[in-house]
């Protein structure tokens, strides 16, 4: 019996939904991480993502326009989203950013969709979703991928437009994250349509969790396909198919809400009871029976790619503006509260963070506009963006304590804090996204030889033992080439290469190829000693994609401190490329050690850990006077900082605008109050009542010029009213705070 026929008894086959995810996307970076090799050289020629001239405009005009008209609490306390905002949004084309010109559309590239959905993210997440799904994975992607010319030309029109809105029907009760298990079916029969009898579908459907459903007029929907009487052939179960459906056609069921949180997006169910559909329905017409799931996974990197981390990207950069600008305003004990190491430390992660997620966001989006569809790539942005975005929002909440937890219109975090939990849920669950996709697919795809030698394995050819042999023997060299290379990176880390042009760079290069060195021989031994049983391993399998992940960011770090900082501003990124990457890289260093540590086999155990010369944490560490660095860099008001929330666009009014206000206002008289603060440590002043006395105290002692008054009235004006927080009455009705402001005019005319 040859080794290929004994390891057929013990390894499970690719079903057929594997097959069709694995063969839908691409390797990219990820490839080269997996393989032991990052590769920086392919990671420096990567296509830099600009604005072009039409998406620079969109910004400054029609999403600007947009931001003005949010009133983010006027909508979380109705039942709908306004009606003149949805109109707007129709008809300034918000629902047709991937369509392509021809058929009336933006055709913006994937870095643009992103800025865009995450900018209007920063004020609202009601209205950002609602933006982003026409524009993720639905009926329009499908259409331009696979849709018929006739299908084309009726429906892009249509959703470029808003004379149609789109859903997609996916996640049923029984099926949410095994999509391929979805209930819904449809029979092959024939039925009246238009007055004649025609071949079609019988479908019957109950979906649930399906965005824009209420509000849609066109819906997109997976079942299963089922031709039990033969009349498409001999085969009876044919695959999962994707249809395009009026919601005018007969049977179909479209209206009712779900309460995604309070946040009022359009979110609800749509069923039908055996509705009869004709083949002209199904998207791409009658050939394109049973290649739904192949469809769907391969056009499922706008949502993972960019519209899900765009969102976590922009609840980072409002975190970071917020709690940065109230850290430097809101004094306790006679000091700012950004200068106490307890909040430096929550505010150092923040900016950190918000780094980190601002870098893999550039780069995923840039992968995407080459064309690339990375899948693993895009899974990595889903998971770990969404779930920094959480991390940094807790943060973030912890600073602004009291302010944090009251809603009203000032309230910048409330709304956001509420709806993040939202995006881990789309597009897979994220527990399912880290512990099965990321490293699960990532093995299949990346390993060079690991999917044709299962394929050989099963191979019912007469050469099929030839073809194993020749693949299991460039395997055995490509994992003792691993091992060598592991070997000697972690006895001999100063072996390590490192191409950057700057030397704060080099350190982390060498870093990632260490550990992505290791990587490469802990693979290769899972699959070894677990074979086919590494897939139900989600502990282990699930830490080797975070190595891969973490990698992934510290080289997407590195990539944007080199490309997207200025020279004359690196300076000012340092602190926050320094602590981005040293995360990312002392992550992935844990996640080696965790693995290791749980790894069942004692005696593999051991062996990989001589091999890898594996027995410390050896990454850079966030030390105290980093944490101390940043939190002082991410209080001061740099272009960089102004680069690093950029998504954030105050409108006159807003928290945003309040809280920017009196950042800015202290910032220009920093000067006068250190000035204030020195004669009353003198006891040259007395402090008053209130900080407004003490201003009037300095100013009779000449301590201040009339100038430097007039600034530290101002700014002790707008200072109050970033700290204040919405009152409302008994019955929670805002009130309008006039008699404070009152109170404040008068004080600055005085």
């Amino acid at each position: 019996m040859s080794l290929r026929t004994q390891l057929r008894k013990i390894l499970p086959s690719i079903s057929i939904t594997e097959q069709e995810a694995l063969d839908a996307g691409d390797v990219w970076l990820e490839g080269s991480i997996y393989q032991g090799k990052p590769d920086f050289g392919a990671l420096r020629a990567v296509t830099e993502a600009k604005l072009s001239a039409d998406e620079q405009a969109f910004l400054d005009g029609p999403v600007k326009t947009l931001m003005s008209m949010i009133d983010e609490n006027h909508i979380q306390n109705s039942k709908h989203l306004p009606e003149h905002i949805l109109e707007f949004l129709k008809k300034e084309k918000f629902f047709s950013l991937i369509i392509p010109k021809q058929y009336g559309g933006l055709e913006f590239s994937p870095y643009a969709n992103s800025t865009i959905v995450g900018t209007i993210a920063t004020k609202s997440s009601a209205v950002a979703v609602t933006v982003m799904v026409p524009n993720s994975l639905g009926p329009g992607e499908l259409l331009l991928h696979y849709g018929t010319a006739e299908q084309q030309a009726h429906y892009l029109p249509r959703l470029a437009n808003g004379r149609d809105i789109p859903c997609f029907a996916l996640t049923s009760p029984e099926a949410g994250s095994d999509a391929g298990g979805i209930p819904d079916q449809g029979i092959v029969t024939k039925g009246m349509h238009d007055g004649k009898e025609v071949l079609g579908l019988e479908v019957t459907w109950d979906k649930r969790y399906i965005t824009l459903a209420p509000i849609a007029t066109v819906l997109g929907l997976a079942f299963k396909v089922f031709d039990p009487e033969g009349l498409l052939g001999t085969k009876e179960s044919l695959g999962i198919t994707c249809a395009l459906i009026p919601k005018s056609h007969p049977g179909v069921e479209l209206g009712n809400r779900h309460d995604p949180m309070g946040i009022r997006f359009y979110n609800g169910t749509t069923r039908g009871n055996k509705v009869f559909i004709p083949m002209d329905f199904i998207i791409g017409g009658q050939k394109n029976i049973g290649r739904g799931w192949q469809m769907l996974v391969s056009c499922l990197g706008a949502g993972r790619g960019i519209s899900l981390p765009a969102l976590g990207v922009s609840t980072s950069q409002v975190a970071l503006k917020s709690a940065s600008e109230y850290a430097a305003v809101r004094e306790q004990f006679g000091l700012a509260i950004g200068h106490f190491e307890g909040i430096q430390e929550k505010l150092a992660d923040i900016a950190g963070k918000a780094y980190l997620q601002e870098s893999m966001r550039v780069l995923t989006t840039e992968g995407l506009g080459m064309g690339l569809k990375p899948s693993v790539v895009t899974a990595i942005a889903k998971y770990h963006m969404t779930e920094l975005g959480r991390d940094v929002l807790d943060s973030a909440m912890d600073i602004l304590a009291g302010k944090a937890i009251q809603n009203g219109p000032q309230n910048t975090l409330a709304s956001g804090y509420v709806a993040q939990p939202i995006a881990i849920t789309v597009e897979g669950a994220n527990i399912l996204t880290r512990n099965l996709m990321i490293f699960g697919q990532g093995v299949m795809r990346c390993h060079p030889y690991l999917q044709s030698m299962v394929e050989s394995i099963h191979s019912e050819s007469p050469t099929a033992d030839k073809e194993f042999n020749r693949i299991f023997r460039k395997t055995i060299g490509y994992s003792v080439g691993n091992g060598l290379r592991a070997f000697k990176l972690g006895a001999f880390p100063f072996l390590a290469s490192g191409t950057s042009k700057l030397p704060e760079v080099v350190e982390y290069e060498k870093a990632a190829q260490q550990l992505s060195s290791k990587l490469a021989v802990y693979a290769d031994f899972s699959l070894l000693v677990l074979g086919g049983k590494l897939k139900q391993a989600e502990l282990l399998s699930a830490r080797l994609g975070d190595v891969m992940s973490f990698v992934y960011a510290a080289m997407a770090s590195i990539r944007y401190y080199e490309q997207k900082v200025s020279e004359s501003e690196r300076a000012q990124a340092a602190p926050y490329f320094h602590y981005a990457t040293r995360y990312a890289l002392s992550e992935a260093e844990k996640a080696l050690h965790k693995f290791l540590d749980n790894f069942p086999s004692k005696a593999a155990r051991r062996f990989m850990r001589v091999a890898t010369v594996n027995f410390s944490h050896r990454m850079p560490k966030i030390s105290d006077d980093m944490i101390r660095e940043l939190a002082k860099a991410s209080q001061m008001d740099t272009t960089f900082k102004q680069q690093l929330t950029h998504l954030v666009k105050p409108t006159q009014g807003d928290g945003h605008d309040i809280n920017e206000q009196a950042y800015k206002a202290k910032m220009a008289c920093l000067d006068s109050l250190s000035k204030v603060k020195k004669a009353l440590k003198r006891r040259e002043i007395k402090a008053g009542v209130s900080f407004d006395d003490t201003l009037n105290n300095a100013f009779v002692a000449s301590v201040v010029s009339e100038q430097e008054y007039i600034k530290l009235v101002d700014y002790n004006r707008k200072r109050e009213k970033a700290i204040r927080v919405d009152e409302f009455d008994f019955d929670l009705n805002l009130i309008a705070d006039e008699s404070t402001d009152e109170r404040l005019k008068a004080a600055a005319n005085q």
